[in-house]
């Protein structure tokens, strides 16, 4: 009964490289070589990981959804705002005006008044406040250059800054150095000065409107106008925190 021809493979050995009876042996009998059990994982990787790829920017995180969306709403509220971004916008004949009140905020004309004052000062009290002051200008423009540096943030137009905003190293768009030196400002003659109650208010909206210009003349975005405020009243903190005492002032005035 084994001589028969359906049992003849049950009398020859096992071949330990056997070949599988399907596939291959069709593509051989056509000519095409036989794949590799080795091959098949490395074609298939690229068909497995495409579909996680997809998936993975098809489903992003709630954090990326709602930087983005604020991100979006920033850029588009910022355009909307740059009224006098070039001559020819929408208030492109008030530019001039808009542009000296960023002006005021500017760190050189402050650095500038604040040492003719220091000079012409008499009195102990105004040596101190206004030492002070120099040093907390000083350290708003170190630190926003710095901040501008790493962030390396554009403004909503393609807006070249100007030459003094070259020399207090101001080029860049976050945070708004204008708006930082305006709210450092105002806090500080808040606190270290007598001011009327009229005077107080036109103090804060001379700082909001600093702020304002420069989003108008699309230099910045709102959200580097706001960072500037809040940057602002940490320096002013830092400068309460360093504040120099009377006897400080007279040695560094001496040594002057």
């Amino acid at each position: 009964v084994l001589n028969r021809t359906e049992f003849l493979s049950l009398n020859q050995p096992l071949r330990s490289n056997q070949e599988p009876r399907s596939l291959p042996r069709r593509l051989n009998s056509q000519g095409g070589p036989a794949p590799s059990q080795s091959e098949g994982p490395k074609e298939q990787r690229p068909s497995q990981q495409l579909p996680e790829e997809d998936c993975m920017q098809l489903n992003p995180t709630f954090k990326g959804i709602a930087y983005n969306s604020l991100l979006a709403i920033d850029i588009s509220l910022s355009k909307r705002l740059g009224v006098c971004a070039s001559n020819s916008a929408a208030w492109g004949n008030a530019r001039s005006m808009v542009n000296l009140i960023g002006i005021t905020g500017h760190g050189i004309p402050w650095i500038a008044g604040t040492l003719i004052c220091l000079v012409k000062s008499s009195t102990l009290a105004g040596q101190e406040v206004l030492l002070n002051l120099l040093l907390a200008l000083l350290l708003d423009i170190i630190i926003i250059a710095g901040l501008q540096k790493m962030a390396k943030r554009k403004g909503p137009y393609d807006v070249s800054p100007g030459i003094l905003d070259y020399l207090t190293m101001d080029i860049y768009s976050f945070p708004a150095g204008h708006a930082s030196r305006a709210a450092m400002v105002s806090k500080f003659f808040l606190n270290h000065l007598v001011l009327a109650v009229p005077l107080r208010i036109l103090l804060i909206l001379w700082a909001f409107l600093v702020g304002l210009s420069r989003i108008m003349v699309g230099r910045h975005h709102v959200t580097d106008v706001l960072s500037g405020f809040v940057f602002g009243y940490i320096q002013f903190r830092m400068v309460e925190i360093l504040w120099m005492s009377s006897n400080t002032c007279q040695m560094l005035i001496s040594m002057w």
